[in-house]
């Protein structure tokens, strides 16, 4: 291909911006509105002079979801009977707001541990006669089957000693395993033997602070045991013509479901001892239903009954507990079974201070107040279930039953923690009244104040009342000398304190807890609860004035020395002002502070630590930036960038935000003085153009760089700082040959070249309006461009360089005419300072030359590499780029974009569609006036089919 010269096109931009805009059509809707919702009852119709909606259009005044719900009724009917008939059945479930055993089960195992070793008895005897053994009498089968419990009981056992608390719990994994494989391999016997021996352990209190966490653990395999018996019988009642209802009846179940039923209460029920016998049969209580509607209502009671067989009084709540976590699970409409059991233990109560409790407590070395709390986990349970949905009028019986019982304290503490927080708030006086008359031995009055607290955070207490309730409450919490019971108490006041009242009792509360965990650094030991007073204070100061003049609020964060807790501690406060501070401040003790914050968090930055932690915290800070105005003060603000600057020097992200804040405070000077700077404000712009200036370099991220010296120098061109814009774009383009291949994007590697060929389309643009510098010559900066565009290494297979040299021809297009497309406000372009020289043109064309010829050589080399598609893509693009930009007028250059036609279809590689349309489009263009010479070209570009 020979050298072609470039002829831009003259434009009147103005013209074609109106050739382009859409044609202004009356409309008259009266009621009808577009975004008004389709309906099928109502569908609005527009007059016949609106414009139809195209979608009612289509719909022709049917709503196809209105449609879909009127064929669904039928449907909906039917759910809605089943809906009904599950409100009927709806006494057999608890609601959401049961909290299930299940959450309580991590907090017991983590809470009631043991250093001591421990020890279990595990059955060794023979396997004899297993569940498969099949007999022709059942008499005999039954026999069988006794004779094998038999065995089990009299077997030989062997006792494992000296075992460490994972030592026991992985053993009862192991169990709760071999249980299931037992299961499945159709061992029924094996698998029962194995729950009796298991219920066994829970008569072992030899190690006792350990048994709340054990009978969780022995629970769990009893609750697999009953699912497992109860799938099975209810898998009996599914056959290939029946299913059973969800609400079945014992009507429902065919004879050998029941038989299957009774047999394993027949078994169970053979079991001699009672604790066993209890556990597995309440374990297994749900397949009552098998077999009789009540027989669920008349096994609680008689279970009920048994336990009060159990003499160990730690032994016995905790069975009780049991039983009202199954019975809560299969009949929670059953509440008289489980009053009877709850009054049941009110009236054994008294044997937990009984000689037989106090002998082994001093066997075993424990203490009444580490013995009592063991009591807790069980009783609680009881007091939840008997208060699911109970009424009001049973808090005040319970009351006045604890008030017979001498107001002792484990019961009052298990009522408060039980019952609704809204019922508790309105006693609160009461409850501080039977508060005062308990007995701390063994229960100490701040625990029972620290539940009372609980609920005040939940329920307000009366009006008149609250003053009165906080200084009862704060006279014991403040003479407690362990820090550890101190601040475990105080962390639940300072919520209801701050919910009440002001930042004086909150001051003064604060005071009193740095009063107490200074001393010895016993705040070292306490970070999380001293965490939680942070966030339960800022959660309720969302106004940051406010917040730091509290006095002791600053002097509470220095106790927070551990630096992981105290970055955590200041990550919550600056969570809390990013949320909730609605306007831009500049009070100096809010900038202070949360300076000293955020310095705090930048400073744990190290070589470790982990981007997105990173990534967290510039946030953080960013947002506290974004937040900050001196109003018109600019001189003010832009010496806090200064000292943000150096004290975030650690995290990009914030460097780049602060770059943007000067920026956008240099537009908002030039916006103050409407463009029109005067010496004071020229020499302020000037400081922040220095400020990026200097920035932008200590950046790691290159992109970083290009685009912040790309938008820099557009703010500095805005406020007619030249000399300073022309250092910035040239800053920028010095840093292009070092943008490696791959860059780092969110964490992964990418190729760079998209990213690079963004960025200069944009630079392009800006260049337009650059004003040339008197003492270089013409275009340099596009020179200098062009220079390290011809110089950086490109990827081999790619075509960017090319498109990007196509919108360097744009680019030069534009420069050739008369008017730019847009300018500057009081900045003097190439048009005005050139003003149409020829000199300037010739210099324009002579680029345009070498572009192209860049261009035109790439084709060459495409065909030698047997690129087609992608020469055929270039082509078309390179054609479309002389339609819009080029003179075709001219003869050279007409006849170039007729070689690139034919060259975009040879080989078949055009795509027919787009070709038909860039064709259409010229016959379009040739009837405006002046582009009458399109229809000659149109001529010359014939459209060819593949063959």
């Amino acid at each position: 291909m020979a050298v072609f010269p470039w002829h831009s096109r003259n434009r009147n931009y103005k013209a074609e911006f109106a050739s382009c805009c859409l044609e202004a059509v009356p409309l008259e809707f009266g009621d009808y509105h577009p975004l008004k919702p389709i309906t099928a009852a109502r569908l609005p119709r527009p007059p016949s002079s609106s414009v139809v909606d195209p979608l009612s259009s289509v719909l022709d005044g049917t709503d196809p979801l209105s449609m879909f719900a009127a064929t669904a009724e039928p449907a909906a009917t039917d759910s809605s009977r089943k809906r009904r008939d599950r409100d009927e059945n709806s006494d057999q479930l608890v609601g959401s707001d049961f909290e299930p055993w299940a959450s309580k089960r991590g907090e017991i195992l983590a809470r009631y541990t043991t250093t001591e070793k421990l020890s279990i008895n595990l059955f060794m005897g023979s396997e004899k006669g297993k569940a498969g053994t099949a007999t022709s009498a059942m008499s005999e089968k039954v026999h069988t089957r006794l004779e094998e419990l038999d065995d089990f009981e009299e077997g030989s056992q062997k006792e494992l000693l000296n075992l460490t608390q994972q030592d026991y719990v992985n053993l009862i994994e192991e169990l709760n395993q071999s249980l299931k494989d037992a299961w499945a391999s159709d061992q029924k016997v094996k698998a029962l033997k194995i729950v009796i021996q298991c219920s066994k352990l829970l008569l072992d209190t030899s190690v006792i602070q350990f048994y709340p966490s054990k009978f969780v653990l022995i629970t769990d395999i009893l609750d697999t045991f009953g699912k497992l018996v109860y799938e099975c019988i209810f898998s009996m009642c599914v056959d290939n013509r029946s299913v059973l209802p969800d609400h079945f009846s014992p009507e429902n179940v065919n004879d050998t479901a029941k038989e299957t039923c009774l047999n394993w209460f027949f078994k169970i029920a053979s079991i001699r001892e009672l604790i066993p016998r209890f556990y597995v049969e309440a374990s297994i209580l749900k397949c009552n239903k098998f077999l009789s509607k009540t027989g669920i209502s008349e096994c609680l009671p008689r279970l009920t009954c048994m336990i009060r067989g159990i003499g160990d009084p730690l032994v016995s709540v905790y069975t009780r507990a049991y039983l009202c976590r199954v019975g809560m699970e299969v009949a929670p409409h059953l509440k008289e079974s489980l009053n009877k059991n709850f009054f049941d233990f009110l009236l054994t109560f008294k044997q937990i201070h009984g000689d037989t409790v106090q002998n082994q407590l001093v066997v075993q070395g424990v203490g009444l107040p580490s013995y009592l709390p063991l009591y807790s986990p069980a009783m609680d349970w009881i007091f939840q279930c008997i208060s699911y949905h109970a009424p009001e009028a049973l808090l005040t019986e319970m009351m006045e039953r604890c008030k017979k019982l001498g107001n002792n304290a484990l019961l009052l503490n298990s009522v408060m923690s039980a019952f609704r927080a809204e019922f508790i708030a309105t006693r609160s006086m009461d409850f501080i009244g039977m508060i005062k008359e308990c007995d701390e031995l063994g229960f100490p009055k701040h625990l029972l104040f620290r539940s009372l607290g609980l609920n005040l955070a939940l329920a307000d207490p009366p009006e008149g009342d609250q003053l009165q309730i906080l200084n009862e409450a704060w006279k014991v919490i403040t003479k407690l000398k362990n820090p550890q019971d101190y601040i475990n108490c105080a962390e639940v006041w300072v919520e209801y304190t701050c919910k009440h009242f002001t930042k004086r009792e909150v001051n003064t509360v604060l005071a009193d807890v740095i009063k107490h965990m200074t001393p010895d650094r016993a705040f070292e030991d306490s970070y999380p609860q001293l965490q939680s007073i942070i966030k339960k204070v800022i959660a309720h100061f969302h106004d940051f004035s406010v917040l730091f003049s509290v006095e002791k609020f600053l002097p509470f964060l220095d106790m927070f020395q551990k630096e992981s807790v105290r970055v955590e501690v200041c990550k919550c406060i600056m969570e809390v002002f990013i949320k909730h501070q609605q306007e831009p401040t500049k009070d100096p003790v809010i900038l202070n502070a949360l300076l000293h914050v955020c310095k705090t968090m930048h400073d744990s930055v190290n070589a470790l630590t982990l981007e997105d932690e990173k990534r967290l915290l510039a946030y953080l800070i960013n947002g506290f930036i974004k937040m900050v105005s001196f109003g018109r003060d600019f001189e003010q603000q832009l010496s806090f960038y200064v000292e943000a600057r150096s004290m975030f020097c650690n995290l990009e992200p914030v460097l780049v935000q602060l770059i943007h804040s000067v920026n956008r405070l240099a537009m908002e000077t030039r916006k103050v003085m409407k463009g029109n700077h005067s010496r004071k404000t020229a020499a302020f712009v000037r400081a922040c153009v220095a400020y990026c200036f200097i920035t932008i370099p200590s950046l790691v991220s290159i992109i970083t760089r290009l685009n912040l010296y790309l938008h820099s120098g557009q703010v500095v061109l805005a406020n007619q700082c030249l000399s300073q814009a022309d250092a910035f774009f040239k800053a920028a383009i010095s840093l292009i040959p070092e943008v490696p291949k791959m860059i780092n994007i969110d964490g992964k590697m990418r190729p760079s070249e998209s990213f690079l060929l963004e960025f200069l389309c944009n630079f392009f643009s800006t260049l337009l309006i650059v004003p040339d510098h008197p003492e270089h010559g013409v275009l340099f900066l596009v020179r200098e461009l062009l220079n390290v565009i011809q110089d950086y290494t490109w990827e081999d297979n790619g075509d960017n360089k090319i498109r990007i040299y196509t919108c360097v021809l744009h680019l030069l297009s534009a420069m050739s005419q008369e008017t730019y497309l847009y300018h500057i406000d009081k900045v003097d372009s190439n048009d005005s300072l050139y003003g149409g020289d020829s000199k300037f043109l010739a210099e324009n064309n002579k680029l345009c030359e070498r572009v192209m010829a860049q261009i035109l050589e790439h084709l060459k080399i495409l065909a030698k590499d047997e690129a087609l598609k992608r020469q055929s893509s270039l082509g078309l693009s390179f054609f479309n780029s002389i339609l819009a930009h080029g003179d075709l007028r001219n003869n050279r250059l007409n006849q170039l974009s007729v070689n690139l036609w034919h060259l975009a279809q040879r080989h078949g590689c055009a795509d027919t569609r787009t070709m038909v349309k860039t064709l259409e489009y010229i016959k379009k263009r040739s009837k405006q006036p002046d582009m009458g010479h399109l229809t000659e070209l149109a001529l010359r570009l014939p459209l060819q089919t593949r063959t």
